[in-house]
């Protein structure tokens, strides 16, 4: 498994982690034993990066993996470097959804999480959404004094402009960034790789297979009808999906005259965007869990990455990633 720093004074991880969002209903039902299952198969796969939030499944998604941990806590040696989030509140009668980033609901977010997770420290924890109402550097003082406090090793921030991290990498070194960042997403390079690059801070790559999409298997209206977030994503619904599918069968094409799985050549071109970079695919599945880390060991020649800006040039894809609801909190930089 190949190894990559998470942040500039940070531990290495593997060069892929867990997205564990996908222990949850998000995507459609899951067994918790089908999460233990695709955790017993990211340790075989040398996989050690494990990323979750507060809000997968109101904790549901803590819980889960702090049960799967219970098995090595006598040994003394946890197989994960855990990162989890906090700062997205739900909006009252289930309106629209608000930040909190202020000192207390962070530390009191945390504290739940180390709970559920059975942790006394977290590796990585992230402010999951920015509150409008208070600077990034007020925020990024308040993460610093949860490193002193020994709750967390570092900290970083979710779904941030590249001048939002300059601000907060002026405070206090900024382990990591995660954004969406794919195939079928290229926004980050639009500033934020770059960025990330120069400061050292790593850029954790959610939703890397374009949430199933650059996959063998790609969503149908089936499978979509199953997921609240698919069905209102415009990427997901009307003509536009039909549309995706057939774009992205040109990677599948190419995977399969090399003889791999799709999830692997989408990784693997992820992983060629900069030694920063560190994608978080979610799966339930540990067979899918082994396709996409199959991707660390593929070393794309120039001809396959020349031909796979051929055929799927930027802006490909049909449709915004996000509905207008979905973009509420994401910062917005091009």
């Amino acid at each position: 498994m190949q190894m990559r720093k998470l942040g500039p004074d940070g531990p290495e991880v593997s060069a892929i982690g867990v997205g564990a969002m996908s222990f949850t209903a998000f995507y459609g039902d899951v067994a918790e034993t089908d999460c233990h299952a695709t955790l017993d198969a990211a340790i075989e796969c040398g996989i050690t990066h494990l990323d979750t939030s507060n809000v997968y499944g109101m904790g549901r998604s803590e819980e889960i993996i702090g049960a799967h941990l219970d098995r090595y806590r006598a040994k003394g040696a946890l197989p994960f470097r855990i990162a989890t989030k906090a700062g997205i509140v739900r909006g009252r009668d289930s309106g629209p959804r608000k930040f909190d980033n202020s000192a207390p609901h962070l530390e009191q977010e945390l504290d739940k999480s180390l709970k559920r997770l059975g942790l006394e420290q977290v590796e990585l924890f992230y402010v999951h959404r920015r509150d409008p109402d208070i600077e990034i550097e007020d925020v990024t003082e308040s993460l610093a004094r949860l490193v002193q406090k020994g709750k967390i090793a570092r900290f970083g921030f979710s779904e941030i402009a590249p001048t939002s991290l300059r601000r907060a990498a002026a405070v206090h070194p900024v382990a990591a960034v995660q954004s969406e960042y794919s195939l079928q997403t290229r926004l980050p390079d639009l500033g934020l790789v770059q960025t990330c690059a120069e400061l050292g801070t790593a850029l954790v790559a959610f939703s890397p297979v374009g949430r199933g999409l650059l996959t063998d298997r790609p969503p149908t209206p089936e499978s979509i009808a199953r997921s609240a977030f698919l069905s209102d994503n415009p990427r997901f619904t009307g003509k536009n999906l039909m549309r995706n599918r057939r774009a992205s069968d040109a990677l599948r094409e190419i995977a399969t005259d090399m003889g791999q799985p799709t999830a692997a050549l989408a990784i693997a071109w992820l992983l060629q965007q900069g030694d920063r970079v560190i994608p978080i695919p979610g799966t339930h599945s540990p067979q899918h869990l082994r396709d996409l880390a199959a991707g660390t060991a593929l070393d794309l020649t120039p001809d396959i990455l020349a031909e796979i800006d051929r055929r799927l040039p930027v802006g490909w894809a049909h449709g915004d990633r996000y509905s207008v609801a979905q973009n509420n909190g994401p910062e917005k930089y091009c």
